[in-house]
């Protein structure tokens, strides 16, 4: 039986979404309608997309009796989890050369590493990079000779902006294919400790760079719990790709002939193929209402609330914070994995992934089980891939391998989810709160208040911050700066928490999945620049903040002040962002998905 609060929400997001989907589908059915795209391209046109092929593949294509597949690719050498990607096209194209069928890169988009940009200025662009993927995307596809696609792009803002970009060519069968993470490396505990030591002033930069380089160390997503994987749990929950492959490490045999897979089996969803599946068939309000439900089941990172509502809203929907919040009311918590707790996503992958998780929300009734997926039905994503002498065969996943890593029995790690919606006099937020002690749920502290998370930094280290406090970082949101991750904070706050401090911080910047330890009410919508009341805030206010109960509230009041406003254009004149300046003109708030596509 469907959980009622799960029938419920879904409900209500077709109900609302009517004008908004039904506008959709007349677009994408109208493409539809128009057949398919080599079908109207002239001679010309025809000779200019076939002019690089080999003879046999020209002559294939131009022939159009077979499908051809548009690869989209976020491949970059520098990106760990993007650089097995560089082989990936090639063999693609040899996989459906065996079915008589050709593929082409259709084109690739930009893919920056949050990792590298954290506590940098180029960090302003990423949620940004975001939309200006999806964009690209639907530039790679916009040339009508593709008969379906696959995406190749894992991490952060990537792998949202290209399915977004997918969905406007709805009309095509549409799926991605991952590349795994990177083995484990030093223990994420240990990487934290090192990092408050360095900024305790306890060890040297060469300890640090020691530290850092053994924590990431070879191609592969970063092993801990944040953005990068939740985005492949969320896209495997979401029917996007083959069960069980979101967790398969780079360059073993299974990781190959899943990808051969997946090459052989989109031809089928083809118009050339049995069994034709259009990605508006797939993503749809029950597939996106079980990619929540999945998140927060796993303690997922607080970035896919702009995510998924963004996707959402490029699909015809409407997802919105409530709906998160009333789902995590009724979803508990089945996975504990770092930043939630010590082991990390490898071990939830010998657990039994993507799939047991999945049939552990299917036995508790919190999922649809009438989908389709890019490959199939409900039912196939309860199901493991296997290798036999060989052969890929996918056989029932079974029970989790390890229930202190995941739970598909009894029993829960909390009884709702790692995500929390928090509301107040000063705005909505979301906080992670699996990964908070409940000791620290509740902070009611005087606000010390900063305009750049870089000033907070400074003041740590000239002895200013020894005191409860809740610490607000304002015009950190997208019209403001781009509503940059501030990682930069963890170790600072980390160190104050670990002095014996009450510590939270509130912000309308961002946070990832690996936000940690301290309670950190992030996405604060309305933003400061735009009428937010975090403008209003001085040193010394009293705020009280409240995770278990939901709120964050200011107890001075701020009737009759005026907001401080900084002169948030002086940072555009480096490092390229000056090039952002219309998307941060034109940006929805957080609270509805931090896009300026719609």
């Amino acid at each position: 039986m469907l959980n009622s609060v799960v029938r419920e929400v879904t409900e209500r997001i077709e109900k609302r979404s009517q004008k908004t989907r039904d506008a959709y589908m007349n677009m994408v059915l109208a493409q539809e309608k128009l057949g398919r795209g080599r079908k109207i391209l002239t001679c010309s046109n025809l000779a200019h997309a076939v002019a690089s092929e080999k003879d046999a593949d020209k002559a294939t294509i131009l022939k159009d009796e077979t499908a051809n597949i548009g690869i989209v690719s976020a491949y970059n050498d520098m990106l760990s989890a993007h650089c097995p990607y560089k082989v990936y096209p090639d063999a693609i194209k040899a996989e459906v050369a065996k079915h008589g069928a050709t593929a082409q890169v259709a084109g690739c988009v930009p893919a920056m590493c949050d990792g590298v940009t954290q506590g940098q200025p180029g960090m302003d662009m990423s949620l940004f990079s975001r939309d200006i993927i999806a964009q690209s995307v639907a530039v790679s596809l916009s040339h009508n000779v593709f008969d379906g696609v696959l995406l190749l792009g894992i991490c952060d803002k990537i792998a949202p902006g290209m399915i977004m970009g997918a969905i406007s060519y709805g009309h095509l069968p549409t799926a991605f294919i991952p590349a795994g993470p990177m083995s484990t490396g030093i223990s994420n505990e240990e990487k934290s400790e090192i990092r408050q030591k360095y900024t305790a002033g306890l060890l040297d930069k060469s300890a640090l760079q020691q530290m850092e380089c053994a924590c990431y160390h070879s191609q592969g997503t970063c092993t801990f719990y944040g953005t990068a994987n939740s985005n492949q749990l969320v896209l495997e929950a979401m029917g996007l790709m083959l069960p069980g492959s979101a967790f398969v490490p780079p360059y073993t045999d299974l990781r190959r002939a899943l990808n051969d897979e997946a090459a052989a089996r989109i031809l089928d969803k083809t118009c050339f193929g049995k069994d034709p599946c259009p990605l508006y068939k797939v993503v749809t309000a029950k597939n996106l209402v079980n990619a929540v439900v999945a998140l927060l089941a796993s303690g997922g990172s607080t970035n896919l609330t702009l995510h998924l509502v963004a996707i959402a809203k490029a699909a015809g929907y409407i997802l919105t914070w409530d709906d998160f919040s009333d789902l995590s009311e009724v979803v508990p918590l089945l996975v504990n994995i770092y930043p939630n707790a010590k082991p990390d996503i490898n071990a939830l992958q010998a657990a039994g992934g993507v799939p047991v998780l999945m049939k552990a929300l299917y036995k508790r009734g919190l999922v649809h089980d009438d989908v389709v997926t890019s490959f199939g039905d409900f039912a196939s994503q309860m199901t493991t891939p296997v290798l036999n002498d060989g052969k890929l065969t996918f056989v029932d996943c079974g029970e989790s391998k390890d229930p202190k890593v995941l739970i598909s029995g009894e029993g829960c790690f909390n009884e709702k989810g790692g995500i929390k919606v928090l509301h107040g006099n000063l705005g909505t937020s979301v906080i992670k709160i699996s990964a908070v002690a409940p000791e620290h749920h509740h902070v009611k502290a005087p606000a010390r208040v900063f305009n750049d998370q870089h000033d907070v930094e400074r003041a740590y280290k000239e002895g200013k911050l020894n005191q409860d406090a809740v610490i607000v970082v304002r015009y950190a949101g997208p019209a403001a700066s781009g509503m940059p991750e501030l990682h930069k904070l963890m170790p600072v706050l980390g160190n104050l928490q670990k002095a014996g401090y009450k510590v939270a911080l509130l912000t309308d910047g961002r946070l990832s999945g690996a936000s940690g330890k301290i309670p950190s009410a992030l996405h604060v919508s309305p933003e400061a620049l735009r009428g937010g009341k975090l403008a209003l805030l001085k040193d010394g206010d009293l705020i009280d903040f409240d995770a278990d109960a939901g709120t964050v509230n200011c107890l001075t009041s701020l009737e009759g002040r005026v907001a401080d406003v900084p002169d948030v254009e002086a940072n555009e004149q480096t490092y390229g962002r000056y090039l952002f300046k219309s998307c941060r003109n034109a940006v929805s708030s957080a609270d509805e998905g931090a896009t300026f596509l719609f």
